[in-house]
């Protein structure tokens, strides 16, 4: 029986048989979450929504290291 909270079946259906976050879980938040929807993108019905997300967290991620480094 599929767990649509702990195991939803686009979480353990890449192609690879890894789960994202067996990944993710080493990688900071904002290109965790990038990675986490780029990986799924193709597994779920929306894949442009997904890719916009990743986009999101990629932007916010340099945005934040830009304020970080010395000019």
């Amino acid at each position: 029986m599929s767990d649509p909270v702990n195991n939803p079946k686009h979480y353990t259906s890449h192609p690879s048989g890894v789960e994202c976050i067996d990944i993710t879980e080493h990688m900071g938040f904002n290109l965790g979450n990038a990675m986490k929807y780029i990986w799924r993108a193709d597994l779920k019905n929306n894949a442009i929504e997904d890719l916009e997300k990743a986009r999101w967290y990629i932007e916010r991620e340099l945005s934040l290291r830009a304020r970080r480094s010395p000019e």
